[in-house]
This record gives structure tokens, sequence and C-alpha cells, in this order.
């Protein structure tokens, strides 16, 4: 009988390690998705601003045209 009850006590020790692990890795996975969400905003805002004309010089001062 002591070696059922060693037995299931291992097992819930594994298990515990596992699930502490299974934790850890989705921590991480969610804070990997939480930086790219941010680069791709940045991404995408910096994407939404409209170029300016230059201010000064004889280039660029009164056509804004991109290839």
């Amino acid at each position: 009988m002591d070696t059922s009850v060693n037995n299931v006590v291992a097992q819930s020790q594994v298990l515990a390690h596992y699930q502490t692990a299974q934790q850890a890795q989705m921590q991480v996975f969610k804070e990997a998705l939480d930086m790219q969400q941010q680069q791709v905003t940045a991404l995408v805002e910096s994407a939404s601003v409209e170029p300016q004309l230059a201010r000064d010089g004889s280039l660029g001062t009164q056509i804004n045209t991109y290839a």
C-alpha cells in the first residue's frame, strides 16, 4: 500500500511541476504578444502620418512626391 501512495504523491508532484512550467510559458507568450501589439500599433501610427514639404532649400518645397 505504501508503494501506491508514494506513486500517487510522485505523480501529483510531477503534475504540479508541469502546471507551473506551463503557466510560466504562457506568461512569456502573453508578454511577447503584448510587445508585438505595441510594435504594430506604433508602425501603423507612423505610417498614417502624412509627409510634410521641406521648409527650406530649393528642392521639395513645392511638390511632395514619393515613388
